[in-house]
């Protein structure tokens, strides 16, 4: 289980230090596997936006950029990225500043140079140049919301650290953010930030039916049709930058909003198209034989022992494990129906996820 110390802090934020959090954590029993900084250790990297970018007199891959970094005037920046253009908010490295160490081991300092007959007096850097992520495609642009000048570090919330928990088979409970914030309540006395849930009145009629024909396997199974969302809006900053901290790649925002709600509450969630559902659901136990491609791509062959989520025709998703590939949401959906259900689901070998560790 891997999360940053900051989400931690959100629900319970007891008066200590990340090294004695940690400390604290694993002596209950909570074994602190790893804990490290979000990013290394940099300086004088501010919020930089680009103003001009003009073609470079005698390059022809490089651009000659006006930066404002919330000085009295913009500074002029020899750039290569593809992506440098104007009007982007990008990493500004000033002179003066240190930037995490190469292959060579050593830190990089940023001077005044002079690139092809023109002078650069600092550098607009990648991901990969912060050691933040490995993709070196071009700029690492920033929310058009950032403020200019600011340093990177706050901007980013970089001055942070991650913490990687082992734990036991019997301490599903702290497959969440907000469980192992409850333990760090109960161990220091700090107060816990009580969770709240709005009520959303239903105004559809749309209904799903769904039978339980496997009482055993799933004790309550709550969905709702949703109309009127975007598939293809953009997940917010915040969001993918939780989530990356947690292990978790970006996909789509709707799936993104299931993964999140899982590493945050510790509740899985799966999310059907509801156009591609044939009938009704009904989760039972599965029928020796039956096969299901999974969302990973991969195809399975169930059995009596494997809880299913079936539709009219087909297996649609193991349940409490991972959803199947023709229900998945996609670009297209116009009605998701996110799930949740309550269940001790069995596992078969191989076959386990996160999903399905928070579920039993």
């Amino acid at each position: 289980m891997q999360f940053p110390e900051s989400w931690l802090r959100e629900f319970c934020n007891p008066s200590l230090s990340t090294a004695e959090l940690s400390e604290t954590l694993t002596m209950a029993g909570l074994e602190v596997e790893e804990l490290k900084p979000v990013a290394p250790p940099f300086s004088h990297i501010v919020v930089g936006e680009i103003k001009e970018a003009a073609q470079h007199p005698n390059a022809d891959r490089l651009r000659v950029c006006q930066v404002d970094v919330g000085q009295a005037e913009c500074l002029t920046i020899v750039c290569g990225a593809p992506n440098a253009r104007v009007g982007i908010k990008v990493p500004c490295a000033l002179v003066g500043a240190e930037l995490p160490p190469g292959e060579d081991g050593k830190p990089f300092l940023i001077k005044v140079g002079k690139l092809r007959g023109v002078e650069s007096f600092g550098m607009l850097c990648s991901a990969r140049e912060l050691k933040l992520a490995e993709d070196h495609g071009g700029l690492l642009e920033l929310a058009s919301t950032a403020m200019v000048g600011q340093s990177i570090r706050e901007h980013l919330q970089l001055d942070d650290s991650l913490l990687t928990l082992k734990l036991t088979p019997n301490l599903a409970h702290c497959l969440s953010v907000y469980g192992i914030a409850r333990e760090v309540a109960a161990l220091t006395g700090a107060p816990l930030t009580p969770l709240t849930f709005p009520k959303v009145a239903c105004a559809l009629d749309d209904v799903l039916p769904v039978k339980v024909t496997a009482p055993d396997l799933c004790g309550r199974f709550s969905g709702r049709v949703i109309r009127g969302v975007n598939p293809k809006a953009a997940t917010p900053a915040w969001m993918v930058d939780k989530l990356a901290r947690c292990g978790q790649r970006s996909v789509t925002a709707l799936v993104d909003i299931s993964n999140y709600v899982m590493f945050e509450l510790g509740r899985p969630s799966h999310i059907f198209d509801l156009d591609k559902i044939h009938g009704g659901l009904d989760v039972r136990w599965g029928k020796p034989g039956e096969q299901l491609t999974l969302l990973n791509g991969n195809t399975v062959t169930v059995d009596a022992q494997v809880g299913v989520i079936a539709d009219d025709v087909q297996v649609e998703s193991l349940a409490g494990i991972m959803g199947g590939d023709a229900t998945a949401v996609s670009d297209s959906t116009s009605r998701p129906m996110p799930v949740i259900a309550l269940s001790g689901v069995s596992i078969p070998n191989g076959r386990s996820s996160t999903s399905s560790a928070s579920a039993n």
